[in-house]
């Protein structure tokens, strides 16, 4: 019995440790445990250049057709690391205003946009901005709003297993050029419970991920540092009616993909059905097929990054040819993700940068991976997203400017870059 209990002992052990070293292996890779950050610009010398005004903005995105950026930020310095969903905060706090800023990527000036037609607090996280079809000079802007619970905060005894954050996603509707952003209507549903980054495909249409399961606790800690914990979902919305005052209603809401590890950040890709999703934990970007019929997603390529992989964006080459095409996929993440546990919710931490492109290598199925911006936090903290503005070639180079923010970045900031 003694060798059959050793035996089971041991066969215990090795499993063991079959089971957590490859994931211990995976998060000190991808959570940036060996790394050594260096504050390095890597580009053409331009740049670095800061872009006032843009206090923790998460998300950014280039709306081609008038080369403009957008962005939604919070705006004050302090609000963010009492209450933020995105990252587990959950301290009762009076949430700030954040808002809406269009940056001319030719002036590197950011104009904040005032609301019509919106009252309360807009914590802000992901965005997306597509065409009004209706009117050429006009943008739909979708964005995650991060409000905390009335029925948590506001009774006595809140009922069991109420949520503290009641996230909900806004519609808003801008015309170009003008300095006001009108409110469409909200969207609220119960499946919409840790959204975090929205695609959306038409004025009446979108995705948006849920990036865990829980939104607070160990099992959301679980989630973070378990590879087998794909318990984030990815959900669609089809408005009914664009006028609903009512945000619960005026609205389908169906599960468009799930099992995937942390899925985050979305994005438009190479087609108008193809869409990228990044996997902060798992370091790993996807891109997936869209399904027109049934409102679904499904994945058919993965591309593995050795850091924490946010809001991805698409690069389309307006000079590539057919020997020279530079279009590829940008995304931005925290190279040192390990540490975010306790910088996280300090004003004072620092959180270095890296930012990846990556193309489709000629001729086979391999992607070319490029390290284009690296920094170690003091000129911008925690990398969330980043796109390429092109610049006319030199000399044969394919240059961009490249624009880099971060949910805890003081300030959005550019810098020319070789691709």
């Amino acid at each position: 019995m003694g060798f059959l209990r050793s035996s089971f002992g041991l066969g215990l052990i090795v499993g063991l440790v079959a089971f957590w070293v490859p994931t211990l292996l995976h998060q000190s890779r991808i959570g940036g445990v060996f790394l050594t950050p260096k504050q390095t610009v890597l580009g053409e010398g331009r740049g670095p250049i800061r872009i006032e005004d843009t206090i923790h903005c998460e998300d950014v995105h280039h709306y081609r057709p008038a080369n403009l950026l957008f962005t939604a930020c919070e705006d004050t310095i302090d609000t963010r690391f009492k209450w933020f969903p995105g990252l587990g905060h959950l301290t009762p706090h009076p949430p700030a205003r954040g808002s809406f800023h269009v940056i001319d990527p030719k002036t590197f000036k950011s104009i904040r946009l005032a609301f019509e037609n919106f009252k309360g607090s807009f914590v802000t996280h992901g965005i997306d901005v597509i065409e009004d079809p209706s009117q050429e000079d006009a943008v739909y802007i979708f964005a995650v709003n991060h409000l905390p619970n009335p029925e948590y905060f506001e009774v006595t005894e809140p009922a069991k297993n109420t949520l503290k954050g009641r996230s909900q996603i806004e519609i808003f509707h801008h015309v170009l050029e003008s300095e006001t952003v009108q409110h469409v209507r909200s969207i609220r549903h119960p499946i919409i419970k840790t959204p975090n980054d929205i695609v959306a495909t038409t004025p009446t249409s979108f995705f948006v991920t849920n990036d865990h399961l829980h939104p607070s606790g160990w099992l959301r800690f679980l989630e973070d540092l378990w590879p087998r914990a794909k318990w984030s979902s990815i959900i669609h919305v089809k408005v009914t009616d664009l006028k609903s005052s009512d945000a619960t209603r005026g609205f389908d809401a169906s599960v468009a993909h799930q099992g995937l590890w942390n899925n985050n950040g979305l994005g438009h890709a190479r087609t108008d059905t193809e869409v990228v999703i990044s996997s902060a934990q798992g370091g790993e970007l996807y891109l997936a097929e869209r399904h027109v019929g049934n409102n679904t997603l499904s994945v058919h390529t993965t591309i593995p990054f050795d850091t924490v992989t946010d809001n991805p964006s698409y690069y389309l080459d307006p000079y590539r040819t057919e020997s020279d095409d530079a279009s590829g996929f940008v995304v931005a993440g925290i190279s040192q993700h390990v540490k975010l546990l306790w910088t996280g919710s300090d004003p004072k931490g620092i959180d270095p940068v890296q930012v990846w492109y990556t193309r489709p290598s000629a001729g086979s199925d391999e992607w070319e991976k490029k390290l284009l911006f690296e920094d170690d936090g003091t000129l911008i903290r925690t990398g969330s997203a980043a796109v390429l503005i092109p610049v006319e070639p030199v000399n044969g180079k394919k240059l961009a400017w490249l624009f880099v923010t971060g949910f805890l970045s003081e300030a959005m900031v550019a810098v020319q870059v070789e691709l």
